[in-house]
Formats: structure tokens, sequence, C-alpha cells
């Protein structure tokens, strides 16, 4: 084995969206950082849908941008539509999405990559790791070099012992066309990983010139286009249209008749897939009364026929996709340019990971991503983010970051799986986050820049806009509290439309806020001095004070629950010697190992009674 002479301070294994994130966030807090990766021509591929964002996830990206990562700013760089979801609802649900033009963001990306400095981009297969005293001190590439490290991340998505399947044939690969990692799954087992088999699956893609979308329902983004990143001014690519198709009664037969066919229910498929986004033949099976599903007909780019039909993924043979997708209306002549497939990959138990990330079981090793058992460019790059950071704070001798529950969505989802584990692909939903309200899309900057300008990923030029923005929303809620105005200063409309007439002493523009029909447009109107608020500080202004009653009482749950996410548990701690606690539970506390007395509450069948007698075993003890 040949030594290759420089020292890593961190080493990504995978160039996936975990990965690039891991990556830049190492090299930018001035580690030097290796990246490896299978294909240098697929770094950042969206191997799935063509799209960042979305319910949820959205308010990912947006906490990624927070921090100092770079897929909020890829997006608008390459996005080719923009929407908001949910508009009608409240601000704690709205998420924004965006249609990418795939091959642009994956350029965009390895050219951020390849000019950031103290990175170095190299291609090539990681088939193991190197283990010294309990300690990964590097890697081995299947070519025979050894590459040292400090730290190493392994982001390795859906390669590790790859299998993809269409119909009754199957093959090795990460995903199709690419080749999958064969020996690192089989050495985390020999290291005392529990590794499971995850799936999931893809639609054809298909020859949009082949398309009669005149037959199609278009749906246009939003203008103007909202960025995603808070250092984006404005949007300025064309926009594309999508288009809404509908699958009827003959494509369902047409499933059903291809379903002896399918891996999924011939009992080929081992692994487990994602519940909330099923293949087509799982949705035909599971709910026979639906006479029709839609899907939504999405470019891939503005210089390509290629389109994703999005929610038709599934695994059945060639000779079934062809007719199936030809029975869609508008879809009477289309060509198949990609069949669907779907894949199985291996997996690494996430209980078996701290909140940092680092492994329990190896110190210095990080996992991020699909390796966790999560779904989604969104999921994987926010723990290729937080990875990152702990991994170069790691190297630099400072405590790692760990973002609590009531602090991120991407808290929310390392919680959960450090915490919970998974057993299917995990996927970030809005009913996942307790604290919601306060976790919203447009505020991810007040809550997270400060760190990231703390652990250096966040430029002086970004930070300052960020403190300036701070200040006007200050000033802005100042005003609204203390500038009233006067029944007799308004003409009889406007004192009508607002119900004015009875007031004896006037009223606070805050007040007048507060109220549900009142927006900052009808302040507006009743003083032209509010129209030249800026956007983010009229919606940051609008929101804290239309919500400010349950803002606080949010505030208050979560200082009730701050005593036991404090209080931590040690890493040796010996729940055999803990009388009080039954064998299922002093069995639980053994396998998760939780790291504080909240995680540990949070465990599946943990009860109240087994809290107390472990905070009365650490009290005796002198821990809390």
């Amino acid at each position: 084995m040949y030594c290759y002479e420089k020292q890593y301070d961190v080493i990504v294994v995978g160039a996936g969206h975990a990965g690039c994130e891991a990556a830049l966030a190492a090299a930018r807090m001035g580690c030097s950082t290796l990246l490896f990766t299978i294909n240098l021509d697929a770094v950042a591929l969206m191997s799935c849908n063509p799209a960042i964002g979305g319910l949820a996830k959205g308010h990912l990206v947006r906490e990624i941008d927070a921090l100092g990562g770079e897929m909020g700013k890829n997006i608008d760089a390459t996005g080719i539509q923009f929407r908001i979801l949910n508009t009608r609802k409240g601000p704690a649900v709205r998420a924004s999405r965006a249609q990418a033009d795939k091959q642009q963001y994956r350029l965009r990306m390895k050219q951020v990559l390849e000019r950031q400095a103290n990175l170095d981009l190299k291609q090539g297969e990681v088939t193991a790791l190197v283990v010294e005293e309990g300690r990964v001190t590097g890697v081995e590439s299947r070519v025979g070099m050894r590459y040292s490290g400090s730290t190493v991340i392994i982001t390795t998505g859906t390669f590790m012992r790859g299998l993809i399947h269409v119909g009754l044939v199957n093959y090795p690969g990460g995903r199709a066309g690419d080749l999958p990692s064969v020996g690192l799954s089989d050495q985390l087992r020999e290291l005392g990983f529990r590794v499971g088999r995850l799936k999931t699956g893809t639609p054809a893609r298909l020859d949009g010139s082949s398309i009669d979308f005149e037959k199609l329902e278009p749906q246009y983004g939003d203008d103007p286009p909202i960025p995603f990143s808070f250092s984006t001014e404005r949007i300025d690519r064309p926009q594309l249209p999508c288009h809404i198709a509908y699958t009827n009664e003959r494509s369902h037969d047409i499933i059903r008749s291809g379903l002896d066919r399918s891996p999924l229910y011939s009992g080929i498929i081992q692994g487990v897939g994602p519940r909330y986004c099923p293949s087509i033949e799982d949705k035909v099976v599971r709910f026979p009364e639906k006479t029709r599903h839609q899907t939504f007909i999405e470019p891939e780019g503005s210089d390509t026929v290629e389109v994703y039909p999005s929610g038709l993924s599934t695994s059945l043979p060639l000779e079934v996709q062809i007719p199936f997708y030809r029975s869609i209306m508008g879809l009477e002549r289309v060509e198949i340019m990609r069949p669907a497939y779907a894949i199985e990959y291996d997996y690494v138990d996430p209980i078996q990971v701290h909140a940092s990330l680092e492994t329990k079981l190896i110190a210095n090793l990080y996992h991020a991503g699909q390796i966790n058992g999560t779904s989604g460019y969104e999921e994987a790059a926010g723990q290729g983010l937080m990875a990152g950071i702990n991994a170069a704070l790691r190297t630099k001798g400072r405590e790692p970051l760990i973002l609590g529950r009531e602090e991120a969505y991407i808290g929310v989802m390392i919680d959960d799986l450090v915490t919970l584990g998974t057993a299917e692909p995990y996927r970030m939903f809005t009913s996942r986050a307790e604290y919601r309200l306060l976790l919203r899309e447009d505020n991810a900057d007040l809550r997270l820049r400060e760190h990231g300008f703390r652990v250096g990923l966040l430029a002086e030029e970004e930070y300052g806009r960020f403190l300036w923005k701070q200040e006007r929303i200050g000033m802005e809620l100042a005003r609204l509290k203390t500038t009233k105005i006067l029944p007799s200063e308004m003409d009889e409309t406007t004192r009508e439309t607002y119900g004015m007439h009875d007031l004896q002493n006037g009223v606070t523009f805050e007040e007048l806020l507060r109220r549900p029909e009142v927006t900052y447009e009808d302040l507006a109107r009743i003083d032209p001095a509010f129209a030249g608020v800026e956007r983010a500080v009229r919606e940051q202004a609008e929101i804290q004070v239309k919500y400010r009653g349950y803002i606080e009482r949010q505030q208050v749950e979560i200082e009730r629950s701050r005593r036991m996410e404090g209080t931590q548990l040690p890493a040796e701690f010996d729940y055999e010697a803990i009388a009080g606690l039954t064998g299922e539970v002093r069995e639980k506390l053994i396998r998760h190992r939780p790291g504080t007395l909240g995680q540990a509450a949070r465990i599946p069948g943990m009860t109240p009674a087994a809290i107390a007698v472990i905070s009365l075993t650490l009290k005796a003890r002198g821990g809390v």
C-alpha cells in the first residue's frame, strides 16, 4: 500500500449533496480537505427529481444557507422555476421549491468545489477505512493508495452495495450508469456497526419532444421568483413551466398486469422503501379505489428535451413501462430515454452516531446523508454541512456545534435519527418539529447566522448585511409599538374600513397590524412611510406582531424542556447498575446510548418513571 505524501485534516468520501456541503464547510473553516468520489463528472448530480426544496425541505435549504452552506446559492443560480407552496396557510408551513437545470446545478457546484481553497478533489473508490486503536486515521482506495486524515466523513449515498432493479433483472450500481461501492459496508459490519438495507426508486426520463403538451395543464412559477439564499438579491434566469398529467384506469390495468414481474411484489427486493413516496405500482395496489394519480411533468433543464414525470417511479420491466407511460393523455407517443428503476443499498443504523454525527464506535469518523437512513437531497446536505463543521471543529480542538430541536429543522432531523433510529428512508416533515412556529423559512437567518459566523463559515460581508437587517427589524418593531394614529387623522373611508369610529385615544400601528385582516399594505395606505420598508423587514415585523402570543407560548415550552436537554448522560453510564429500571427500558438505553436526558425521554417506550429514576441516580452521583 502506497501512502500519499499529503496529510489532510478532513477526508470526505462521496460527492453527492452531503459530501459537497461537508467538504466546502471544512475547507472554508481552514482545514486541509480531500473530497473523494467515484465519478468527478457526477458531483452533486440529481439522481432523482431535478428540484430543490418543498414542504419542510425548503426549511432545510434556508437553514443550510443561513449557516453558510452552498445549496441555496446553487439553486438560485441554476433554477428554472421557483414557487412558494402553502401560500394560503400560516408562515410556519410555507415552503420554497425550485426546479433546477440539472446539468447546470451539477456543473456550478463542481466549479465552486474546484475553486475552493484548502480543498482537493480526487476520483476513485474508497474501499477501506484505516482504523488504529479505535480511531480512524485515513482511507484506502481501490488502486492501492492510502490517504491520511485526522477525520473522515462517509457520505456514500446509495452506492454502498447498490443493486439496481428493472423488472426481474438486477445488476450492481450506485445509480444508473455508475459503479457501486462494494468494500466499505463489509468493513463497517466488521467494526461492529449494524448495517441494514433500504430501497428507493426513480421514474423514467421521457423525451419531451414526443409529448403533446397541448393536452396537458401548464403550471407556472411565481412572478417574481423568490430566492432561497439570504444572499441572493434576485433571480435572473429565464423560467420554464411544468405540466400536469394524470394516470387513468387503463394505466392502472397495465400496472396490475405486470405485478408478477415486479421485483417489489415478487420478493426480489428486500430493502424497505419510503412509505411517503411510493412507486406507482404501490399506489395502484394500496389505493384501488382511486381512478387516477397526478403527475407533474418537470423539465430537466433549459437545453435538454428530457423531462421527469414526478410521482411515477417504478421498478416494472421496460416492456410494461412503455405501454404504461403511453397510456397517459398527452404521452400517447412518448419515448423513454432512461428507464425507471429501483435501487437497494446499505445504510448504518443512525443510533450508533452522536448528535455531532461522529460515530460512537470509531472516534473521528462521521456519517452523513443516506448512510444514516435519510432520503432526499436537502436532508443529506443538512447532515453533510453539520458533519463538515464538526469534523473541522474536532481538528481545531473545539466543541462540536449541536443544533437543538428548538433551533432548526436540521436539529430536529439529527435528533430524530440519533435518538430514534429509522427502519425506512427518513424524510423531513413540518409535523416532526414541535416548535415549528419558531422554525420558519423566513427567520432561518435570525436563528442561525450567528452560529455560521462563529464557526467561520460566514463571510464578514454577509454577516454585516445580516446585522443590518436585524437592526432594521428591531427599529421597525419599535416604530409600530410607539407610533399612534388618531381617528381624527383618518378620512371617513379609512375609519369605516378599520372600525375606528368609537376609538377616543387612537391606536398604535402594532395594535392595528395585530388584526388578522390587516396587512402591511393596509398600513402603507394609511401612512405612506410604511411603503418604503424592505420586504424582508416588513415580513418579519408582520409575523412577529401577528403571532406574538403563540411564539411566546412556544418559548415557555422550550424553557421548560431545556433542563432535560442540558442534562448530559455519560457515555459510560452503567444502566445495568441502576435499580428500578425494567429490563426492556435498560435494554433500550444500552442500545441507544442517549447523550442527554432529553434524548432518553424521546426513545420509544421510555416511561416518565424511568426518566425520573435516571435523573435521581445522576443527582446522587453528582451528575446534575
